[in-house]
């Protein structure tokens, strides 16, 4: 049974660790963005490195406090927030933040789980490289936490996930033992793969303290475009010939509704549309050019042959830099948007490519079977990654709907089930999704994660009540 990271246990770290390991616990670290979650405070530590991570560790294992992990606060299912059970110690990794080697005839940098992504793509731009996991919150999101939810972004369709991005970890285990993984080796087959096993734990099973990461070459030069398309199944297509015509170039084919463009103009975000008349949907795609002689000609020939098939209304192609940020600006500025009109329900899902023009409609019609809503469909549609967002009509709150808040996140999952989707494609389980995916997951793959868990953190310390369920539901 776990116990709470009380004075008398506190004393305990302070004879043990330097003064600037403590923090005052400042109410940042007891919320999630979403609101929807608060967590408790009990005792926030920060410590210098990673063998400080390993004795806070050690004696919570001894003392059977609980650990919960935090890096930038950024997840949205609450996996840095306990609400529940004794008060935990808050493990905030913001002091490990160095960017400790840059090796790039290797196509390698190696930093410690606290640094910003942000910092991660100046420190390898500046050896001119690219490390293309990106994601809203570079800015404040940290790398240990991008892995430890396998944070997605928008450049899945070329260079994957960030678990597609770690040659190798340096990370805690429960017992407080340091597994020292920060292999930079494209190839090891001895044994068990530790490190794909603690990517997108959540801190579940064991803290990761630093990450061996993939570099690439940066882009000869980038051409972006946005492209108004009648309907996501025209954008299905758009995407199929993208890549008929232009090959691996495609690293981004986002997704955006016109109710989003919408959203930016209520909430004052954007006043300026950028196509003279309204769109139903549109796409921004971006391709990565390994010569830099007129980048825009590619995406004019996709235009072209897709004018011809009647998958484009309009079209914008970025002839600057300011103008592919402003590009990018609108994307990036619809989870704002998001946020402040107020959400009754949010989800982040896959489905397959293909049946992605099924889900959207199908789920729209059942979304109006409940009440005249509005739905702000987005996002990375090259890896099948929606985030499909229900909101109350215009001038009504969230709080006005709360109690068709179940009914929709049922609906919405139950659909992405029966289309052999995920429940959760980038954000992680946490504690928000426990119960789908007690609902949905595989059983075999429940009783497997609950017998690694248990084999690893047999004392249940690490993130308790995050993403491993504890029983079957009926």
């Amino acid at each position: 049974m776990l116990k709470p990271a009380d004075d008398s246990f506190a004393e305990i770290l302070r004879n043990r660790l330097p003064e600037g390991a403590f923090r005052p616990l400042e109410p940042r670290y007891l919320e999630e963005p979403r609101g929807r979650f608060q967590g408790q405070g009990g005792l926030l530590v920060a410590p210098a490195n990673t063998a400080e991570v390993a004795l806070v560790v050690r004696v919570c294992r001894d003392a059977s406090v609980g650990v919960v992990p935090y890096g930038g606060g950024t997840g949205l299912v609450a996996g840095q927030v306990m609400p529940e059970g004794p008060a935990p110690v808050i493990l905030s990794l913001e002091r490990m933040n160095a960017i400790r080697e840059v090796l790039p005839e290797e196509n390698v940098l190696i930093a410690e789980a606290g640094a910003i992504l942000e910092n991660i793509h100046t420190a390898a731009e500046a050896a001119g490289r690219l490390f293309p996991l990106t994601l809203a919150s570079k800015g404040s999101a940290r790398i240990g936490g991008n892995l430890a939810t396998n944070a997605g972004g928008v450049n899945v369709l070329r260079y994957g996930n960030a678990r597609d991005l770690c040659l190798g970890l340096e990370a805690v285990m429960p017992d407080g033992t340091i597994w020292r993984g920060l292999s930079r080796l494209r190839k090891d087959n001895t044994g068990f793969d530790l490190r794909n096993l603690l990517i997108g734990s959540e801190g579940a099973l064991g803290v990761i303290t630093a990450a061996a990461l993939k570099l690439f070459p940066l882009p000869a030069a980038r051409a972006t475009a946005l492209l108004a398309v009648p309907d996501p199944q025209a954008a299905l297509s758009l995407l199929a010939l993208a890549g008929d015509l232009l090959g691996p170039s495609v690293s981004a084919f986002e997704l955006i509704g016109g109710q989003g463009l919408a959203f930016l103009a209520e909430t004052g975000l954007r006043e300026r549309p950028l196509f003279d008349a309204p769109t139903p949907w549109c796409v921004l795609i971006e391709l990565d050019l390994t010569e830099s002689d007129d980048p825009s000609a590619p995406l004019e020939k996709l235009f072209v042959a897709a004018m011809e098939r009647g998958l484009v209304e309009d079209g914008l192609i970025a002839r600057s830099e300011a103008q592919r940020n402003e590009f990018w600006d609108l994307r990036e500025m619809l989870p704002e948007a998001n946020r402040r009109i107020g959400s009754i329900s949010s989800h982040d899902i896959s489905v397959p490519l293909g049946a992605i023009p099924e889900f959207i409609h199908r789920a729209g019609r059942a979304v109006a079977g409940v009440g005249p809503l509005r739905v702000n469909c987005f996002g990375h549609m090259g890896d099948g990654n929606l985030h499909y967002n229900i909101f109350p009509p215009a001038g009504k709150s969230r709080q006005e709907f709360e109690t068709d808040r179940p009914r929709l996140n049922r609906l919405v999952h139950d659909l992405t089930h029966e289309l052999g989707g995920s429940i959760s494609a980038e954000h992680g389980v946490g504690r928000l999704k426990l119960s789908d995916l007690q609902r949905y997951g595989d059983p075999v793959k429940l009783a497997a994660m609950r017998a690694i868990k248990n084999a690893l953190d047999p004392t249940g310390i690490m993130n308790p009540g995050a993403v491993v369920p504890t029983e079957n539901r009926g």
